[in-house]
């Protein structure tokens, strides 16, 4: 069954109006109803679901074990909650590695989850698979830098981009993306002066997480902002619930820092 939201507050053609004013643009991860509601009625610009619910809702070592069913599922919750924020959903690990099969299942993320975007891990290999899901009318956030569905062949969690050969191959990836038709760019764990660059270079809204001030907006996953992570919390997220009354008052300080450019700190 497929699900319509209509009367959204914030729209793709809203994001990128937000870029060219300058007003940030925030960011979380949700999973599920509950939450949806809580990040929508903060005034969350962006919810993602993302696949990271391998390691915080299924308990995981990492996100490859997310099916696309799973995806659907959990798109279904948030979306049927998210009354006004713009609700992205990540196609996960081995779901789009041809054109046929990207299509699939992207057609199935927005018509039967109810996502309005998708986004994927993405390099100038999947340049082809933008352009076809783009031509077709589906809204497309590339996440470059650190690529957690790489986390096998790049045998741990670290900073991307910090030589000259891999900073130039992620200015090149960003450019090659955005050509062939994406509307977003996710950029995580990379050199602050690198993120700036590629955000002054693209016509895009640029979310970063973990690659510093510059970006047009922050992301970081929901767990991590209310402090409840099991093991290690990357050093770039922040307890918000630290010092809130509760988890309304944490998010919607989240909200505020991100737009006053408050967080992240230098």
């Amino acid at each position: 069954m497929s699900i319509h939201k209509p009367n959204q507050n914030i729209t793709l053609t809203r994001l990128h109006e937000m870029k060219s004013h300058g007003e940030k643009i925030a960011c979380l991860t949700a999973y599920d109803a509950s939450f949806a509601a809580i990040l929508d009625q903060a005034g969350m610009d962006v919810i993602l679901i993302g696949d990271s619910l391998g390691m915080v809702v299924q308990g995981e070592d990492s996100t490859v074990s997310v099916t696309i069913e799973d995806m659907i599922y959990h798109s279904q919750c948030v979306s049927s909650a998210a009354k006004q924020s713009f609700v992205i959903a990540d196609m996960p690990f081995m779901s789009y590695t041809n054109i046929d099969q990207a299509l699939a299942n992207a057609t199935d993320l927005i018509q039967l989850g109810g996502a309005q975007m998708v986004k994927l891990e993405a390099s100038i290999r999947q340049v082809s698979i933008v352009q076809e899901l783009s031509d077709c009318g589906i809204p497309i956030c590339a996440h470059l830098g650190l690529r957690p569905q790489y986390i096998h062949k790049l045998g741990g969690y670290a900073m991307q981009g910090k030589d000259e050969a891999s900073a130039n191959e992620l200015i090149e990836s960003a450019k090659s993306l955005q050509a062939a038709g994406a509307d977003m760019l996710l950029l995580e764990c990379v050199p602050e002066a690198l993120a700036q660059k590629i955000t002054q270079q693209s016509d895009i809204p640029v979310i970063g997480i973990g690659a510093g001030t510059h970006c047009d907006g922050q992301i970081l996953v929901l767990h991590d902002v209310l402090g409840i992570t099991q093991g290690t919390t990357p050093k770039f997220a922040k307890n918000f619930l630290a010092d809130a009354v509760d988890i309304q008052s944490a998010i919607a300080k989240y909200v505020q820092d991100v737009k006053a450019l408050a967080f992240p700190a230098a």
